[in-house]
């Protein structure tokens, strides 16, 4: 049994209403929900809310959303982690159990049926505790500076002539979704961990949504993304 929980939290504060702003012509949240169910790799795909807008949607779109969000995970300082055991503890409550499970955010336009599929098997087939997309430092932030007494400065001034090729390659989260062993994460609470496999993914398929710019950043790129698609 496998369970899909996509966190879209009420209240943002930088961009208003960002779970449900219509995104190249639709709500965000619905390309998440789409991607799950078209998936096909869930028996449940949900959203965990506490804003009854945001809730009327999803269903809208296809998800359930069976029970609000608590008060203790509604906060601007709750983590995901947070979100994710209130849920799966919610659920055994009234008497279903998961093995996987797939942590989706609402702002992640990118992630398709494919992936999740390719991401749930490879979750499966090499016995991580979770497997998470991550995308490549544009530049090496080993060769980074930083801003002392109103001065640029090396933060590690031994890398200055280094060439970028020789440099190991750092990688971060695209905060996009994380394939999840579900009984391994309750015993732990984590979803990186020693046990995590990476999904490499393309900086064209990546982008942080803080911003009016970044959104605007993103809607370009998705489009990009679309006609390679096609």
């Amino acid at each position: 049994m496998n369970i899909a929980i996509i966190t879209a939290r009420g209240g943002s504060k930088r961009i208003y209403q960002k779970n449900i702003k219509h995104f190249c012509g639709k709500p965000i949240l619905e390309y998440s929900i789409l991607a799950a169910l078209e998936s096909e790799e869930f028996d449940e795909v949900m959203v965990s809310t506490d804003d009854e807008t945001i809730a009327l949607i999803a269903r809208q779109c296809g998800a359930n959303v069976p029970f609000l969000r608590s008060a203790n995970t509604s906060g601007d300082f709750s983590t995901t982690s947070e979100v994710l055991i209130e849920v799966l503890n919610q659920y055994r409550e009234i008497g279903k159990e998961y093995d996987f499970g797939c942590c989706m955010y609402p702002t992640a336009p990118f992630v398709t049926a494919e992936k999740l599929k390719s991401a749930m098997n490879l979750l499966k087939q090499t016995k991580a505790d979770t497997v998470m997309p991550v995308v490549k430092f544009s530049f090496p932030p080993q060769r980074c500076v930083v801003i002392e007494d109103n001065r640029l400065q090396m933060k590690w001034p031994e890398h200055l002539n280094s060439r970028s090729q020789d440099l190991e390659p750092f990688y971060h989260d695209c905060g996009q979704y994380y394939g999840f062993n579900v009984y391994k994460f309750l015993q732990n609470g984590k979803l990186l961990g020693d046990n995590t496999v990476p999904i490499i993914t393309s900086e064209l398929e990546v982008q942080d949504i803080d911003s009016i710019e970044d959104w605007e950043i993103a809607e370009i790129k998705y489009q990009m993304f679309s006609k390679e698609k096609k």
